[in-house]
């Protein structure tokens, strides 16, 4: 993707089996830049895209339960990024791992939640909702985070 003279690095790190790299939470300025109800949009998008995307089997079928779902992911990264305990208060201590044992989250799945993950970012960018340094702190979370939660080779 180009953005001209953006410093922007959507690149995608490479999955090493069995290697956990070291994660770091975004910078919480980009919660402050793009508020709790940007955040919400944000993950609205996202959701919305993964509904229509080659992963979309490991998501509810249903419209309203995808945007629900995408809610509690929005309270989790508002928690991330030092808002509000949002996520912690309606659904306990994140333990996100676990939550997610019982999806097959594959090399290949990953991939297509990161490209669907920037597609979502895009009216940040281009409105300029947040610095280019936040929403890279953001990504690289992103990037380590999806590391995390594969549990299938295939």
């Amino acid at each position: 993707m180009n953005f001209g003279t953006s410093s922007l690095d959507f690149s995608i790190q490479a999955y090493q089996e069995g290697v956990n790299p070291p994660v770091t939470k975004p910078n919480p300025a980009f919660l402050t830049d793009i508020t709790e109800q940007g955040m919400r949009d944000l993950f609205d998008r996202f959701y919305m895209g993964l509904f229509e995307s080659p992963i979309k089997y490991l998501f509810p079928l249903d419209k309203e339960e995808m945007k629900k779902a995408g809610q509690f992911s929005a309270d989790f990264f508002i928690q991330i990024c030092g808002g509000p305990q949002y996520f912690n208060q309606s659904k306990g201590a994140p333990q996100m791992r676990k939550r997610h044992a019982p999806f097959r989250i594959t090399p290949e799945a990953r991939l297509h939640w990161l490209v669907t993950f920037e597609e979502a970012l895009q009216p940040i960018i281009n409105e300029k909702l947040s610095s280019e340094e936040n929403i890279q702190s953001f990504w690289n979370y992103l990037n380590v985070f999806s590391q995390w939660m594969i549990n299938s080779k295939d």
